[in-house]
């Protein structure tokens, strides 16, 4: 059964309709802050998953207006990448940064180190790690090309896309858990004075705000702008040293649009806009990722790839906790952080904002979190990344 675009946005709608009411009315899922669309898209992927499995029906949904709303997303964080602001949150930006190096680095260790044990090649464990997990869906299936090819890895790309899989559900599932272990640690002063300040952009979703039609329409042409400008510099990118994916260079063309456009004195952005068509943006893309998986395929997994990746997701909540938390000031805005680091040093970006959003849905804004987290797990841990990545390739593991 294949849904065509406009049946998927309403299943993802209705997708997203399922995840509100079952947070609003399970205990278990608010105390622990798990975010709507994983709620909702994970019950739909089990419920599509038990009907394959009983009548072998195959359900597909259309995924024209995944890759855009993706886009859209980064394009909002750009446009609301105020360069003072960024300079203000350099410091902690710089430290977070090394947190999330330091995780790369221990995430390929842990995964070689579990494949070894195992009898496995050195190179499974390696792809199972921060390759797909830190790395997602694009990068898993850019690398397995080349584990094919060059060290003669036949089922690469089936192991790729399983282990990314596997990551953006755990990711989505994680945050909450670790940060709500982590806000008993923190005065109840800390998370009440957050409460007293507005919304930003993304903290709250649910916030009211007033925006005017022709508003709407300006920041429509600016994102058109972003994936117009960010898709032609991404084209041009393939082959040289700067390679990166789209999403980064759409981000990029966003924050310079926003300043550019504010240095020059022509127009300011309107940040209610940005807010609400980001938000939007974001919940729609996770539900249709998320009901669209294929978890038949996450089950055919050997069990030394289950062995990894649960050893993955064990490592990122000590990690989070011990670490992340620790480094990044032991208070409220850590255990945000953290949560969103749990979101993309498993799955990616927009399930580390979807944490977030959990928890400060429910506790209070966190202004550090959501200017350190999207630009770091944006931006800068693709380079890192890659830099990693071809380090554990020189050496002697293959």
């Amino acid at each position: 059964m294949h849904l065509d675009v406009y049946g998927t946005l309403v299943a993802a709608s209705l997708v997203l309709l399922l995840g509100r009411q079952l947070v609003a009315r399970v205990a278990f899922l608010r105390h622990y802050s798990v975010p709507e669309p994983v709620v909702g898209g994970l019950l739909v992927a089990l419920a599509i998953w038990c009907l394959n499995g009983v009548s072998g029906v195959v359900i597909r949904f259309d995924s024209a207006l995944s890759m855009p709303l993706m886009l859209a997303f980064f394009a909002c964080i750009g446009l609301n990448a105020d360069i003072a602001s960024l300079r203000r949150g350099g410091q902690p930006m710089f430290r977070f940064l090394l947190v999330v190096v330091g995780f790369l680095m221990a995430q390929n260790l842990m995964g070689i180190l579990l494949a070894v044990i195992q009898g496995q090649p050195a190179l499974l464990g390696l792809l199972a790690g921060s390759i797909t997990l830190s790395g997602g869906h694009g990068t898993g299936l850019a690398w397995s090309s080349i584990f094919t090819e060059k060290y003669g890895m036949t089922s690469a790309s089936e192991i790729a896309m399983a282990s990314a899989t596997f990551g953006l559900v755990l990711g989505g599932l994680l945050g909450g858990p670790v940060a709500r272990l982590l806000l008993a640690r923190v005065p109840d002063k800390a998370a009440g004075a957050m409460e007293a300040a507005d919304p930003g952009q993304f903290e709250q979703p649910a916030a009211v705000r007033l925006i005017t039609a022709p508003a709407l329409i300006e920041t429509l042409a600016l994102i058109a702008i972003c994936l117009l400008g960010g898709q032609a510099i991404a084209r041009g990118l393939p082959g040289s040293w700067l390679e990166l994916p789209s999403f980064v260079c759409v981000l990029f063309v966003g924050v310079l649009l926003r300043n550019g456009l504010s240095r020059l004195g022509w127009y300011a952005v309107f940040e209610r806009a940005v807010s609400v068509l980001g938000n939007v943006s974001l919940a729609l893309f996770l539900a249709m990722a998320l009901m669209s998986l294929r978890l038949w395929e996450l089950a055919s997994l050997a069990l030394p790839m289950f062995g990894i990746l649960l050893g993955q997701v064990a490592l990122m909540a000590l990690y989070a906790i011990f670490v992340t938390f620790r480094v990044m000031g032991r208070n409220y805005d850590a255990a945000v952080i953290a949560a969103g680091h749990c979101g993309f040093g498993l799955g990616a970006t927009p399930t580390a904002i979807a944490n977030m959003q959990a928890v400060t849905e429910r506790f209070g804004p966190s202004r550090l979190g959501f200017l350190v987290v999207p630009i770091v797990g944006a931006f800068f841990i693709d380079l890192a990344n890659a830099l990693v990545i071809k380090l554990f390739l020189m050496l002697p593991i293959t």
